[in-house]
């Protein structure tokens, strides 16, 4: 369970502006999570050291480095192999749920979503990874 007392670092990964202040505000104003956000696949793999964040929110679909290939660097790396991971997408076919699962995916938001929503099922994602 995520103490009221600690907040839970997340990383959120998304190219999409209007995306970025719609997540960081639904998960903040919950008082249980501290959001950054990296506009890129890229731009995130220099946050991480820096940032150290308990999770990783990842868009599945961004310009240069997709949130797949962001996430398979990760898992090549031994600081950030284990890092848990959900991917936000709108991509919710079988074969790509089998996709992101191989990649140690912690869960899958679909596109869209409920921004009052947001908190409450990533808290249960990462309740159901650490139960």
């Amino acid at each position: 369970m995520i103490s009221r007392s600690e907040k839970l670092r997340v990383l959120y990964v998304d190219d999409d502006p209007d995306l970025q202040q719609i997540v960081k505000h639904g998960l903040e104003m919950s008082g249980n999570f501290l959001v950054k956000i990296s506009p890129s696949g890229e731009q995130a793999i220099v946050d991480i050291p820096e940032y150290k964040p308990d999770l990783i929110i990842i868009d599945v679909i961004m310009p240069g480095m997709s949130g797949p290939k962001t996430v398979e660097y990760l898992r090549q790396n031994p600081d950030t192999k284990e890092l848990p991971v959900i991917f936000i997408t709108s991509r919710v076919q079988a074969h790509q749920i089998e996709q992101y699962n191989r990649l140690g995916a912690i869960g899958i938001i679909n596109k869209p979503f409920n921004p009052l929503h947001l908190a409450p099922q990533v808290t249960t994602i990462w309740e159901a990874h650490h139960g």
